[in-house]
């Protein structure tokens, strides 16, 4: 509205002190970010009707981030008026000027219009003519569009609003560090200095929970704050007009103005070269471990259903599938154990690995670990021809495809790697099964031809059934148009060694044919048995994974040498190989998105 004093405001705040004479308009004027509270440049624009249209006023909003309606508190008319711009999704700011000239407050008339209107973050009286709250006009300004009231709270309802409660839900899960539903006095001093880089004195924590005992009677349980009264305290801050200290909070732990975790907190950046891959550092595994260990609430090196959903509560959505349970070590109840829990995120690190960076975020691994993101979780092996040439190899997860016709005994060959005989499996079809050892990936006969990632791997296992006279021939088939002329190191699993071995329709036998072409001899296996299957044979794969043998035209590799490298490996790697044993489906494992 005209003769309000919008001129007047911008002028006096530039030169601290009121103007002679005022223009219609002043020219647009750019605050640089090293005067200013929030440090951030600050760009005002002015606005008059005397020279510009609605049209012109229009354009202007749609290109604000915040805008600041002046009206002159002894003129009810240009309150009235103010009104005609309300309406824009922007934060907006009432400016009641020339207070010097009254002596009562318009407050109360500009209530219902701030309660009509959520958009509206404050209202601020002022005069420039006495230079009365000038600087806290555009600090108030600024504040609205860093700190935004409207995502935050309901003025209706005077509670803070569901997306907030729960990305606050979130953070306080995420700090609650043993899972005990309450943050003690170390909680939130980790929190506090996590936050705003500096902890409480022990005084100043007795003085936060008082004030949330003398307003709830579950805000404080054990003298230490529940989720109740965590909650409280940011709706206290944001009644207040503190609540600049929710959004320091809110952006600390990855979220955006509209209270979701951004792309580059999720997602951070990590450069993959080719033939890498990647793997969990030692950092990511204790982390892990502690996640794991704050959720066993039993203690039985195991996570039940109810301890399964509470880890992931943090989530926006369930990310391990059911059946994840039948591909990993479950104990007796068919509960993922510790070993599982582990090697499902080996698994999703070496073959997801971003989907790997984004589960790591939603459980606060950056914060907890006090790293710069979860990238850091992440280390990206050296190239494999470099591992080749130099005949020794840093990495600890190793891949392995296997190949076999249907029938053949794959699914039973995964089981078996779990400790889990014919009995016990059942023989569900799995898409994965693994454990710390090696990765093996069934590739399915459905199609004709096999893909690149159907190629790529560390070793290669060939499965048919003894007992069937046409299995082998696939193996064959597959050995000869794929990998005759690679570097890839095969095995050739003679699954079903329990029963009647019968002659193969081919015009060689397995053992000819391993001998012809310089491949161990076939292994034999079976896990119809009573007791756990034999492991060896995955640890053969695991040493053929890491240090493919090096075979001259006239070489032929032996039990013997398997045996032998077999010591070598245990004598100089031991337990800190790890691996994954699964199958090729992985997305089926997942619930989708």
């Amino acid at each position: 509205t005209a003769k309000v004093g919008k001129t007047s405001l911008i002028m006096t705040l530039v030169s601290e002190e009121f103007p002679d004479e005022v223009p219609l308009r002043a020219e647009e004027i750019t605050i640089p970010a090293d005067v200013t509270p929030e440090r951030v440049p600050t760009h005002i624009v002015d606005y008059s009707e005397a020279e510009q249209s609605d049209e012109q006023l229009f354009q202007e909003i749609s290109k604000a981030n915040v805008i600041c309606i002046v009206y002159s508190v002894n003129n009810k008319k240009s309150i009235d008026k103010a009104s005609y711009v309300l309406g824009y999704r922007v934060p907006l700011i009432l400016v009641g000027n020339k207070s010097d000239l009254v002596e009562h407050s318009s407050m109360e008339t500009i209530l219902p219009i701030m309660n009509q209107y959520s958009e509206i973050e404050t209202c601020v009286e002022c005069s420039a003519k006495n230079l009365k709250n000038i600087s806290e006009l555009f600090y108030y300004a600024q504040k609205a569009v860093l700190h935004p009231t409207g995502p935050l709270y309901c003025p209706e309802e005077k509670e803070i609003k569901p997306a907030c409660a729960k990305a606050l839900t979130r953070i306080f899960k995420v700090s609650d560090l043993d899972n005990d539903g309450i943050l003690n006095d170390n909680e939130l001093n980790f929190f506090q200095r996590t936050c705003f880089n500096t902890p409480l004195a022990p005084q100043a924590l007795e003085d936060v929970k008082n004030v949330v005992r003398k307003n709830m009677t579950d805000g404080v349980r054990d003298n230490g704050l529940t989720l109740k009264g965590f909650l409280f305290l940011h709706t206290l801050f944001i009644q207040r007009g503190r609540h600049e200290t929710t959004w320091t909070v809110l952006r600390r732990f990855g979220y955006d103005d509209d209270l979701e975790l951004t792309q580059e907190y999720l997602f951070p950046p990590l450069k993959i070269p080719p033939d890498c891959t990647t793997e969990l550092n030692h950092n990511a595994y204790l982390f892990l471990q502690s996640v794991f260990d704050k959720h066993d609430k039993d203690r039985d090196c195991a996570l039940s259903p109810d301890e399964l959903k509470d880890l992931f509560r943090v989530f926006p959505y369930m990310p391990w599938g059911p059946d994840v349970n039948s591909t990993v070590c479950t104990s007796d109840q068919g509960w993922i154990t510790y070993q599982g829990y582990l090697s499902q995120w080996t698994l999703t690190t070496y073959l997801d690995v971003q989907r790997c960076l984004e589960y790591l975020g939603y459980l606060g691994y950056s914060i907890i670990c006090e790293q710069e993101s979860q990238a850091a979780a992440i280390t990206v092996t050296r190239d494999k021809k470099i591992d080749l040439q130099k005949k020794q190899t840093q990495r600890n997860v190793f891949c392995c495809n296997v190949f076999g016709a249907s029938g053949s005994g794959k699914s039973g060959f995964l089981q078996a790697f779990l400790g889990r005989n014919l009995v016990v499996s059942h023989l569900h079809l799995l898409w994965f099964t693994f454990t710390f050892i090696h990765l093996l990936h069934e590739v399915f006969p459905d199609s004709e031809f096999l893909s690149d990632a159907d190629l790529c791997c560390d070793v290669v296992c060939l499965v048919y059934d003894i007992s069937n006279p046409s299995s082998f021939e696939f193996c064959a088939d597959i050995f000869k148009r794929y990998f005759m002329d690679s570097k890839t190191p095969c095995m050739v699993i003679a699954a079903k060694s329990d029963l009647h071995e019968v002659k193969q329709h081919y015009s060689q036998s397995p053992l000819e044919f391993c001998k012809r072409h310089k491949i161990p001899p076939p292994q034999s296996f079976t896990c119809n048995t009573a007791d756990a299957p034999n492991k060896d044979i995955y640890t053969k794969l695991t040493t053929m994974a890491m240090y493919p043998p090096k075979i001259s035209p006239t070489q032929h590799v032996t039990q013997a040498d398997l045996k032998s490298s077999n010591f070598w490996l245990r004598a100089s790697v031991g337990a800190t190989v790890f691996a994954v044993l699964g199958f090729a489906m992985y997305r089926a494992l997942l619930k989708q998105r």
